[in-house]
């Protein structure tokens, strides 16, 4: 029998190819732990939830989702550059925008600043998990991450993705994330009179 390759390979007995493929299935997928090509389940009916297929499957499911949890960010709220200060709780995932002023590659940190009232206001990036990425000075940036608290400063934003959105209009994005604050406030009072 021929190869892929051309060469020979010698003719298999009708159960090492399965073997061979639920090999190959534990090696291509590790996070399934190797034991759902070799064991065979069970048609278990989800009003019972009885059977162990099903207590593996749920199993592998939570696992997945505590995955996936760890690894995206949340879906962040939005601060204005001036808002964010040491009442910003650690580790909170958050929004935030401005003109990218410095990056400093060997630190792994970027400087955004955006301006209010004719005072300029920075916010501190930690850009380790997003590089590389492409700098351009001067441009404006929106960047989603988790707020982190260092001693005397404000807090620098671990970015998960930093986003270069160059000729957004930045008053009409205010507008927004003010109406959306609006928005998000009214429905919380409106479930507040709901339980009450």
């Amino acid at each position: 029998m021929l190869g892929c390759g051309g060469g020979r390979q010698s003719p298999s007995m009708p159960g090492e190819d399965a073997a061979r493929r639920t090999q190959q299935g534990r090696q291509a997928a590790p996070w399934l732990g190797g034991r759902w090509h070799s064991r065979s389940f069970r048609v278990v009916s989800r009003s019972t939830g009885s059977g162990t297929g099903w207590q593996e499957l749920r199993s592998a499911l939570l696992q997945a989702q505590q995955w996936l949890h760890e690894m995206l960010p949340g879906a962040g709220v939005y601060y204005f550059p001036w808002e964010i200060n040491s009442s910003v709780p650690e580790g909170e995932a958050l929004r935030t925008f401005g003109r990218l002023r410095c990056y400093n590659l060997a630190r792994s940190e970027a400087v955004l600043s955006a301006e209010r009232s004719a005072a300029q206001h920075h916010v501190c990036v930690d850009t380790r998990l997003v590089e590389p990425f492409e700098a351009q000075l001067g441009s404006l940036y929106m960047v989603l991450g988790e707020a982190e608290h260092r001693e005397g400063e404000n807090p620098v934003i671990k970015a998960r993705i930093l986003t270069c959105v160059e000729g957004m209009n930045v008053p009409l994005l205010e507008q927004a994330i003010q109406e959306q604050r609006k928005y998000f406030s009214e429905r919380q009072q409106r479930m507040g009179t709901d339980a009450s």
